[in-house]
Formats: C-alpha cells, sequence, structure tokens
C-alpha cells in the first residue's frame, strides 16, 4: 500500500536524479541555471593505441613568462609548499619540488638564446624505469612515466638516471597536498602529463592551457599516434627535434626552434 509519504520521496528522488541528469536548466527568459557535471573517471585500463606527448614552440615561448611553471604548481598541489622555519632560502630553492623548470639554451655557433620549459621527456625507454630497483618508476601504455608513490624507496637511484634533471626528491613532511596528487616526504615525484585530467576524459595539461591563456600558444598537447590531433599536425608542419636525441630514448616532448 503506497502512502502519502512514498508518493513524496519519489518526487524527491526524481526531482535529484533530473538536476544530476541536466547540464543547463532555463529557469526565465534569458536566464539559464548552468550545473557542471561530474566526469567520472576511466574504467578501462588505459592502452597503447594511445602515446600522449607534446610539441613546445621555443619561438613562442616568451622569455621572463612563468604561467606553465606556475600552472603546473597550483595544479599539483607544488604551489602549498611551505619553506621549513629556519631553512636556508637558497637551500629551499634547491631542494623544492619543481616538475617544470624554464631555461635558456645558446647556440654556440649562432649565439642565438632559447627559453623552453624542461619537463619530463616521457621516454619510450626511460631511463628512470630501468634502474628503479621497486618497480616504482614505471611507463604507462599510453606512454606516461609515473613513480608509484607506495613502492618508491626514496632511492633516487632514477634522479641520477635522468638526463633531463626533470624529478624531484620530497625532503619534508607534506602538511598539504591534493587528493588528486598525492605527495610525501621520501618519495621521488615529476610530472605526469596531468595524468588524472586525461583519466577523466580532458585531453589538455594544465601547463598548455596557462600557455594559450597567456596568448603564447608555445605548448601543443595531445596524442601523437593519431594523425588529426593538434599536436600530430604541428609536428607535421615544423622542423622539431629531441633534447638529447644521441641517446635514443625517443622521447613524448618535443621541441621546434632550436
Amino acid at each position: 500500500m503506497k502512502t502519502p509519504g512514498d508518493k513524496i520521496d519519489r518526487q524527491r528522488r526524481g526531482f535529484v536524479g533530473a538536476l544530476a541528469g541536466v547540464t543547463a536548466a532555463t529557469l526565465a527568459p534569458g536566464v539559464v541555471l548552468h550545473t557542471v557535471a561530474a566526469t567520472s573517471p576511466r574504467s578501462e585500463a588505459v592502452t597503447s593505441a594511445v602515446r600522449w606527448g607534446m610539441l613546445i614552440d621555443t619561438a613562442k615561448c616568451a622569455n621572463g613568462c612563468s604561467a606553465c611553471v606556475s600552472a603546473c604548481d597550483k595544479e599539483n598541489g607544488l604551489n602549498l609548499q611551505v619553506k621549513p622555519q629556519g631553512e636556508d632560502e637558497a637551500k629551499w630553492d634547491r631542494q623544492r619540488s619543481v616538475w617544470i623548470r624554464k631555461v635558456k639554451l645558446q647556440d654556440e655557433l649562432t649565439g642565438k638564446v632559447s627559453n623552453l620549459p624542461m619537463l619530463c621527456q616521457h621516454c619510450e625507454y626511460p631511463p628512470c624505469v630501468d634502474v628503479c630497483p621497486t618497480g616504482a618508476s614505471f611507463k604507462r601504455a599510453d606512454g606516461i612515466v609515473m613513480v608509484d608513490r607506495h613502492t618508491c624507496i626514496g632511492c633516487r637511484y632514477c634522479m641520477m638516471a635522468c638526463p633531463y634533471k626533470a624529478r624531484s626528491f620530497i625532503h619534508e613532511v607534506v602538511e598539504e597536498k591534493l587528493t588528486r596528487v598525492p605527495r610525501g616526504k621520501g618519495c621521488v615525484e615529476s610530472c605526469n602529463l596531468c595524468a588524472h585530467r586525461l583519466d577523466h576524459g580532458d585531453i589538455s595539461t594544465a601547463c598548455a592551457d596557462a600557455c594559450a591563456a597567456q596568448g603564447h600558444r608555445a605548448i601543443v598537447f595531445g596524442d601523437l599516434k593519431d594523425p588529426n590531433s593538434p599536436v600530430a599536425k604541428a609536428l607535421a608542419s615544423l622542423p622539431s627535434r629531441q633534447i638529447r636525441s644521441d641517446l635514443d630514448l625517443n622521447t613524448g616532448v618535443r621541441y621546434s626552434g632550436i
């Protein structure tokens, strides 16, 4: 037997369900209520059908701009790092975690100076993975090189093996961190191409978005295996190179203009 309470409960569930499935509802002429639809994490394993990577056009990378660095820090909670009380400023600058750093390269022949962001190059044959004794450093099927904080023992062999100096060691207790990016003292970390975004269906990285917002558009991200992706088209139209191409690592990050 149905009671008035059952009817009210059904109506309530129906109302809540309607809100969950609606992305925009018209309240009155010209007035629209927008709701943000939460994206679900991937339900299937990553595959080698995709290889994520990026092209960085150094001709567009502005001198003095650090938008990509700031965006990376905020996206991954690195901006929450706090210098320990009494710590020497210079020592802290050397030890704080940095996933992207801006560097300058000078051509010895022409003297030309190029600005470029340096980050994990997401090698097809990553030296960091080869030397890791626990398997904490690993490469996903989609080409992203990552660190499993649960199995990292902090030996830092991977840091010594990386020819790009792209990894950081967490020296201090982490008081604040983001849920999507777990961090802890005694672990190594580096750029993961915003894997948490990709695993929720967002085909973008924080650094690329920030660069585009500044109007530079020096960073193009996407699937290297998809000929119709922005990064594949950019690579087809611009001459590019790997940093330390002599190592035959087949990096997922390429640079043009150097």
